[in-house]
């Protein structure tokens, strides 16, 4: 069973809204309690900036027994948006420490590299470019497209935790991996067909 964490921060809705109509179970986890359920998986949505996101789970009351799942019985979980951002140890937005369940540091994009044609947030369709496939990017589209909204990226200290970058600008991963840990920057929620299947893939998983 899926846990969908809401500590105030993401739209839960279209999350049980398409596993609901993919019929795989899952709850939505308001607090410790819901965490002790029998869950399989996690999903850690986010929108926002950095601090305010980490702020709000930290005072959530789930903070350690997410660490507890994910760091020692190693469920997969999957961050979402600013919830990728938050897998990184730090972030150029804010001042608050992030999950460090990924080795990486959350980066703005570079003005200078962008140009009057690339305003921020990078918002809107994107194509992701696969570089390392994984059963969570399985049966995509050839070159799949996905919806974006956001001005910083995650950047790896380790290229090979990279599956999938987008281009704004510059090159940028936008769907990462480190064993257990899944992070995509993009809104699979938002991106129709290439989304849901996304996410029924690490349903599945």
């Amino acid at each position: 069973m899926i846990a969908i964490i809401d500590y105030g921060v993401g739209n839960i809705k279209a999350f049980t809204n398409i596993y609901h109509s993919l019929d795989i179970p899952f709850i939505v986890a308001k607090s410790v309690e819901d965490l002790k359920q029998d869950i399989t998986k996690v999903i850690l949505p986010g929108v926002g900036s950095f601090d305010h996101a980490m702020d709000s789970l930290n005072r959530s009351g789930m903070r350690e027994k997410l660490d507890d799942l994910v760091l020692e019985d190693k469920l997969p979980v999957i961050g979402i948006c600013v919830g990728m951002q938050m897998l990184a140890h730090s972030s150029d937005e804010g001042m608050e420490k992030g999950l460090g369940w990924i080795d990486g540091h959350v980066r703005k994009f570079d003005l200078t590299l962008l140009g009057k044609n690339k305003p921020l947030p990078h918002m809107g369709w994107n194509n992701l470019t696969i570089r390392s496939h994984d059963l969570v990017l399985s049966e995509l589209d050839a070159m799949p497209r996905f919806y974006f909204l956001h001005s910083f990226y995650f950047e790896c200290m380790d290229q090979a935790n990279i599956l999938a970058t987008a281009d704004y600008g510059e090159e940028f991963a936008c769907v990462v991996k480190s064993e257990n840990v899944y992070g995509i920057q993009c809104h699979p929620e938002k991106s129709h067909h290439n989304g849901v299947r996304l996410l029924s893939n690490f349903g599945r998983l």
